[in-house]
């Protein structure tokens, strides 16, 4: 363990051989102003949601705000708008911040690259601190990587955008403590990368762009708006330089999406739509009542009514105030068998082309591959034009019923769906608990918000007593089963007891309790990944 670092604070944790680099004096010292001014309000932030009434609306669920309706009926105030480098982004790719996905997803071809440090990443300690180096590296034109004989290397074209996602405001980073508390994780992801960064950034004709995870209100967007005003005078940069994209990925924030604009106006590049975080929301959000359980998770697709009508929405507000509209993920990892991969590309142009009709700037994909065929959808609508902002969606109504029509999801419960979702949960925590966050799972590239759709449906599932189609229903039992019959598998394949029972506890805990845990991972992250380190140390 590193002794106390400056004063109050101290840095926890496996040594590396570069972490000087990251824990300098000037990196700790905007750490501790973001720390010192800002926590504070986070936890109170935090506070709120727990104590949010979501049935409040007088249909029962969440509705529209009352008290802003000023703010969405007046016409006259727009965004930000993209900053250099953001002006097209027909194409974005996602990942983990380790150095391999750095470097590919630099020279994908895609417009942007969102380095993720929240859903793909397991927040070990050196994940994040090795995050920051190799994005340190990239923005310096340095980085390199060297892996079974392979030498990967950044290429002399035009390079993705980078955009960073840090962590949500609940998740803390427990390895470095301001008076003993520890400091949020979102504030340590987002004050290196900007003290490291930005000047050269903007010097490179870019600039310090962040994606901002599960908002569940315009009061964190306004914190986060702060944050960023604060840190432009701490770094001497003009106001506005840093610019953001929010995620649209929580049943609350879809009915605060031009609140949440407002409050980030001055920063605001565009909106997000989280699909798969903004399912697991929903579930969790509005799962213990047995008119919103939903069917298999294969079933729920974005031309599902709920989904289109908040995917469209989102369209709508982002291109009245000027901002991007970016569409969802598209989690297909290509297949080497040619009829697979013919039927699974159908399947992500058919989407792309989707968005791309709807009015979307451009999408995300999960593996490089993707890129061509996102890019293809998207181009067939923009032609040489870096967007189509300019398009209003007049013709959209969305109400708060339109939001909350969950019920009319086609589709079953059915034992396969069920059986899946135990399945991808179990290897999904084995290999997060590993270290890896972003896991190509049966076809599909699994990340922390998939797990939680999962994890959530099982506990939704067993609540109401699901029937299965064919027969029977959901039990905590039957899952409880199913959960002991994948923990032998991995057993024979010679997993340690001792991974084994901690898989047992996140998962009963995650998904087989009376009360459903607001996220899987937090609990994971301070009993065994946190804990593990210390010991390592």
């Amino acid at each position: 363990m590193c002794a106390p670092t400056r004063n109050d604070m101290q840095v926890l944790g496996p040594v590396g051989p570069r972490d000087h680099e990251v824990f300098s004096d000037g990196g700790l010292g905007i750490l501790r102003m973001l720390h010192d001014r800002f926590d504070g309000r986070r936890r109170e932030l935090l506070r709120l949601r727990r104590d949010r009434d979501l049935a409040a609306g007088p249909s029962g669920g969440p509705d529209f705000l009352a008290e802003t309706t000023g703010i969405r009926e007046d016409p006259s105030w727009r965004v930000a708008g993209a900053g250099p480098g953001l002006e097209d982004r027909r194409v974005e790719i996602t990942g983990p911040v380790d150095r391999k996905m750095t470097i590919n997803a630099l020279n994908s071809g895609a417009q942007g690259w969102l380095a993720d440090f929240e859903d793909a990443t397991s927040p070990s300690w050196r994940n994040v601190v090795d995050g920051q180096l190799n994005l340190h590296d990239a923005v310096s034109r340095v980085i390199e990587h060297e892996e079974n004989g392979k030498r990967y290397v950044l290429e002399d074209g035009p390079l993705a955008t980078i955009i960073v996602r840090p962590r949500g405001l609940h998740l803390d980073e427990e390895h470095l403590r301001i008076k003993g508390a520890p400091i949020a994780g979102a504030l340590f992801d987002f004050g290196l990368y900007v003290h490291h960064n930005a000047r050269r950034l903007i010097e490179q004709g870019t600039g310090p762009y962040f994606y901002l995870p599960k908002l569940e209100s315009h009061l964190e967007a306004r914190w986060w708006d702060d944050v960023f005003t604060r840190t432009e005078q701490w770094l001497r940069i003009p106001h506005g330089t840093i610019r953001a994209t929010v995620l649209i990925e929580t049943l609350p924030a879809a009915f605060e999406m031009e609140e949440i604009l407002y409050e980030l106006r001055d920063h605001a590049a565009g909106l997000n739509a989280g699909r798969w975080d903004y399912i697991f929301s929903t579930i969790k959000n509005l799962g213990a009542d047995p008119a919103y359980v939903l069917p298999d998770r294969a079933d729920v697709t974005m031309t599902v009514p709920f989904m289109r009508a908040y995917t469209e929405l989102l369209v709508k507000t982002c291109h009245r105030r000027g901002a991007h509209a970016i569409g969802g993920m598209a989690a297909v990892i290509p297949s080497r068998d040619e009829d697979r991969n013919r039927d699974a590309l159908a399947k992500v142009r058919a989407d792309k082309e989707r968005e791309a009709a709807a009015g979307y700037d451009g999408s995300w994909v999960a593996h490089p591959g993707l890129v061509p065929t996102c890019r293809d959808a998207f181009t067939a609508v923009l032609g040489d034009r870096p967007n189509q902002v300019d398009r209003q969606r007049d013709d959209v109504e969305v109400s708060a019923a339109d939001l909350l029509d969950v019920a009319a999801t086609p589709g079953d419960v059915t034992a396969q769906g069920l059986r899946a979702n135990v399945s991808v949960l179990v290897r999904y925590v084995d290999a997060w608990l590993d270290g890896r966050g972003a896991v190509g799972l049966d076809g599909l590239m699994e990340d922390a918000a998939t797990a939680e759709i999962s994890r959530c449906q099982l506990w939704q599932w067993c609540r109401h007593a699901a029937p299965i189609d064919g027969g029977g229903v959901v039990t905590r039992f039957r899952v409880a089963a199913l959960l002991e019959q994948e923990l032998d598998t991995l057993e024979q394949a010679g997993r340690p007891p001792e991974r084994i029972e901690a898989l047992r506890h996140v998962v009963r805990r995650g998904a087989l309790g009376d009360d459903l845990p607001a996220f899987l991972t937090d609990d994971a992250y301070r009993r065994f990944l946190v804990t593990r380190e210390e010991a390592a140390a």
